[in-house]
């Protein structure tokens, strides 16, 4: 997409939520992005924008404005026998924004989608956080009582449950994180659409 939009003044940014960049290297390399990849050790982008499902996607325009807040979406299909999720109508969507200024949602829509983290996920966070900071200062077991004290917090936030899996020496692909795909399957796959629906109704 970023070969392809780029001369509309379209930017693509990947993060990857990750230890270090040596875990992400081999992933960056071998794809060969044109476009930033960055690498955040410290899983700001998701504090900061209340990401809690993966891959998320935001569209942020030449103002730093949110224009589609958070959502799954997917650049190809590769995966879709997992996920189930088409990536046709988000590229599509996508070309209508860069090259149309075609927006699917209004700023008031926006603004309704856009959801303040519970009191639990701010908690979550901070748990996570420490957690992290335990981790590096070589106290493990501290920090492992913390990291699960933010999964408990917030169970399906998988920035925090799956995104702490490689730094407690866990496989983010084993079965630890199968165990958390069905409980989250069995919560009814709660998106950033499930929230933003729960909260128009409150």
């Amino acid at each position: 997409m970023y070969e392809e939009l780029k001369d509309f003044g379209f930017t693509v940014i990947t993060v990857a939520l990750d230890r270090s960049a040596e875990d992400a290297r081999p992933y960056i390399e071998k794809a060969k992005p044109q476009h930033p990849s960055l690498i955040d050790s410290e899983h700001r982008v998701a504090h900061l924008y209340g990401m809690i499902n993966i891959s998320t996607v935001v569209w942020i325009d030449e103002e730093g404005s949110i224009v589609r807040p958070n959502a799954i979406e997917y650049g190809s299909d590769i995966f879709k026998e997992f996920h189930g999720l088409e990536s046709a109508p988000h590229l599509n969507a996508l070309r209508a924004w860069v090259k149309e200024g075609k927006l699917t949602d209004g700023p008031e829509r926006v603004r309704a989608k856009l959801m303040l983290p519970s009191a639990d996920e701010q908690l979550a966070r901070a748990e996570f956080a420490l957690a992290w900071h335990l981790h590096q200062a070589g106290k493990t077991e501290a920090a492992e009582r913390h990291f699960e004290r933010a999964g408990e917090l917030s169970p399906f936030d998988w920035t925090i449950r799956r995104g702490s899996m490689p730094i407690r020496g866990m496989n983010p692909m084993g079965p630890d994180f199968f165990e958390i795909y069905k409980e989250w399957e069995a919560a009814g796959k709660p998106t950033y659409l499930t929230r933003a629906v729960e909260n128009q109704r409150t």
